[in-house]
């Protein structure tokens, strides 16, 4: 079976097949940086590394590209609040994101571009719009995109030309999809602001303008592929077909992917709600960063996922499970050819982790050799991005005192003495080891 993934465009999954096999052009929109990203977020980020990792696993050669916002309404709005400027506040923000994707063990991208390293090209981007009568220059001197002279607007997300009130435009940079309005290419600002100058005078790009501009300048006019959250459907990326193509004239992206949303606990991730995590939360408490990416690999990524502490705990048992049982196993020789191929099978027909998985499942449960199994499964890993290597064959040699330990731990726990389990873990830790309470009882691992 070939690569076959779901293109939003076309509301049907396809085969994928890029225009240069030898260099498939993927760009994924990344994070405005001016705060932690949510765990919303990072399952975005974990499928743009699931689908590079297949492509490559498929023997593409993969060129990939994600942008960071770093000028934008929240940053300029945030960086008053904390008073400093908005550059002191995006680059410690993207030195926090680049640790959290480290964390979940993703690739990183071929290069993250900066939209304020590229302000020229939008300029030279919104003339071309302009000289094509795709956009206008308002009094105040910001520039708007024409939505009803692009005759394609709304072929992505389904909006309908007609809902757009004539005249009516709107500056800021996101908003609902109840607004199909001309949107801001270039907004003028005021006094000490941030901007740049321009033929319109001084001002900032627009949110949208920035993938069209980025990705174009990495990528080319026409990319393979295109991913985000479904959230970004409209009006972001609607946006940028109406710009791209209005430029270029040629079709922008071929397969557009877009994954679901991250519920919490049934609803919606809010502040308000208290229901907003990032990687930090969930460091602090005491579960492996690997356990999120593990649970977003349980469901498909068209599927919504609803994160629970609960299903989280249960993510981390399982994969303190896998970790323990594949200690034990020989070292790894040539695999099981037959659990390879379903697995393969499952994540080329529109990346089913969930399927994959429980294949991966089957295979160490399976009679095979574990020498053969452990094979297998390094393979597979090469794609899921779990970290398994460092665990494959490793046993670990556990003195007498430290197991003594481990064992008046268990008898605590049993007794619901917490506040002595927990001084015991301390204990075992000062002596190099900790504990992982998994469903077949209590392991121990060696801290490095």
């Amino acid at each position: 079976m070939n690569l076959r993934i779901f293109n939003s465009l076309t509301k049907t999954i396809e085969e994928f097949k890029p225009l240069n096999p030898a260099n498939v052009t993927f760009y994924g929109c990344g994070p405005t940086v001016y705060d932690h990203v949510h765990i919303g977020n990072l399952r975005s980020f974990v499928l743009y590394d699931l689908l590079k990792r297949v492509l490559e696993f498929n023997n593409f050669q993969v060129q990939f590209i994600e942008n960071l916002t770093d000028v934008d309404d929240k940053i300029i709005k945030r960086s008053a609040e904390m008073g400093i400027s908005p550059s002191e506040l995006s680059e410690k923000f993207s030195k926090v994101f680049f640790d959290d994707i480290s964390k979940l063990n993703i690739l990183p991208a071929n290069n993250y571009p900066k939209a304020t390293e590229h302000v020229s090209e939008m300029i030279k981007f919104i003339e071309v719009l302009l000289g094509k009568g795709l956009a206008y220059q308002e009094a105040d001197g910001s520039v708007y995109f024409d939505v009803s002279k692009f005759a394609n607007y709304g072929k992505l997300s389904g909006v309908d030309k007609s809902q757009i009130k004539s005249g009516t435009r709107i500056l800021s940079d996101e908003y609902s999809k109840d607004d199909v309005q001309d949107f801001a290419l270039w907004k003028m600002v005021k006094g000490s602001e941030v901007g740049w100058d321009s033929p319109w005078g001084k001002g900032r790009p627009g949110w949208h303008i920035e993938c069209s501009v980025m990705s174009q300048q990495f990528l080319g006019d026409t990319i393979d592929i295109h991913a985000g959250g479904v959230d970004l459907l409209f009006p972001h990326h609607e946006n940028e077909i109406a710009q791209s193509e209005g430029v270029s004239g040629k079709s922008f992206v071929r397969y557009w992917v877009h994954g679901e949303h991250l519920l919490v606990d049934g609803a919606k991730m809010s502040k308000s709600l208290g229901n907003f995590y990032t990687l930090v939360d969930i460091e602090n408490k005491g579960i492996d960063p690997l356990a999120l990416r593990y649970l977003f690999l349980t469901a498909h990524y068209r599927d919504k996922l609803n994160f629970t502490w609960e299903s989280l705990t249960a993510a981390q048992n399982a994969l303190n499970n896998l970790r323990e049982t594949i200690r034990n196993w020989d070292q790894p020789v040539v695999g099981c050819a037959e659990h390879e191929q379903r697995f393969t099978e499952a994540l080329d027909n529109d990346l089913n982790t969930a399927q994959a998985l429980a294949i991966l499942w089957e295979l160490v449960k399976s009679d095979y050799p574990t020498s053969a199994k452990a094979g297998s499964l390094l393979k597979m890993d090469q794609v899921l991005g779990l970290g398994l290597a460092e665990f494959v064959a490793k046993k670990i040699d556990v003195p007498e005192n430290v197991m003594e330990l481990v064992s008046q731990r268990e008898e605590a726990r049993k007794n619901s003495d917490y506040h002595k389990s927990d001084q015991l873990r301390k204990q075992i830790k000062d002596l190099g080891f900790e504990v992982l309470d998994t469903l077949d009882g209590s392991k121990v691992n060696k801290i490095n």
